[in-house]
């Protein structure tokens, strides 16, 4: 028998068994699961997987946990992939490794009043690992994980040192502040000083607020994309 993936203490998996575990744990965060569930599905070709948190500050501050997803799972690649691996995060969600997209960032909450503590909040991820129908250089913006020399990480390995990583950084955020993980992410950002295109706004990637909210120059003017404008609402 084999047995499931191995999580830190405060955690506990349920395995998605071919659902969507980003849509999974919002049905089980809506019913009232603990915080610390983690839905996953692994396979040869990809991992997905989400986590209900509840924290208990508004959601103006909560929604750090979307980027701090992002830097625990770049932290986990750092660790178990080759040296030469350059993982990259995009403010609005994809995971570029080596500079070609491998995946993506999301997270969802039950309110959308940015001052009201949410009654939960999921973040998730999906890392695309191989794309067997798909020859090398038909995508140069696309990638998988084995194309990038991981060829010795297994899904399962990722997924559980993401846990960890995440457990640290939400340990750290809770005692230290935004401060760390700031710096952290800022290192990581995708695009930074480049004209770019978010939220279906044109303009020059200027930096981050202390909340890890978007400056974006447009137009002359200096206009901040707040990162709850990246959560999906369900009511």
């Amino acid at each position: 028998m084999t047995s499931g993936p191995m999580f830190p203490p405060l955690m506990q998996g349920i395995n998605a068994a071919g659902a969507d575990p980003f849509e999974a744990a919002c049905s089980e965060a809506a019913n009232g699961c603990d915080a610390g569930t983690i839905l996953y599905d692994v396979t040869p070709e990809r991992l997905s997987a989400a986590i209900v948190l509840a924290p208990e500050v508004a959601l103006a501050d909560a929604a750090a946990m979307l980027p701090l997803t992002g830097v625990a799972l770049q932290n986990a690649l750092g660790a178990l992939g080759p040296s030469e691996l350059a993982v990259h995060l995009c403010w609005d969600g994809p995971i570029r490794v080596n500079g070609a997209v491998c995946g993506g960032l999301r997270a969802a909450t039950d309110t959308a009043d940015t001052g009201a503590e949410p009654g939960w909040l999921v973040t998730g991820f999906e890392l695309v690992f191989a794309r067997p129908n798909v020859a090398g250089g038909d995508t140069p913006d696309e990638t998988d994980l084995m194309s990038e020399g991981c060829g010795d990480l297994t899904p399962t390995d990722l997924l559980e040192s993401w846990s960890r990583h995440l457990l640290n950084w939400i340990s750290r955020w809770e005692d230290e502040g935004m401060s760390p993980l700031h710096t952290e992410w800022s290192g990581l950002a995708h695009g930074m000083g480049q004209d770019g295109t978010f939220l279906g706004k044109s303009g020059h990637f200027l930096g981050l607020d202390e909340k890890l909210g978007l400056l974006l120059r447009t137009d002359g003017q200096t206009m901040l994309l707040p990162v709850t404008d990246l959560l999906e609402i369900r009511k």
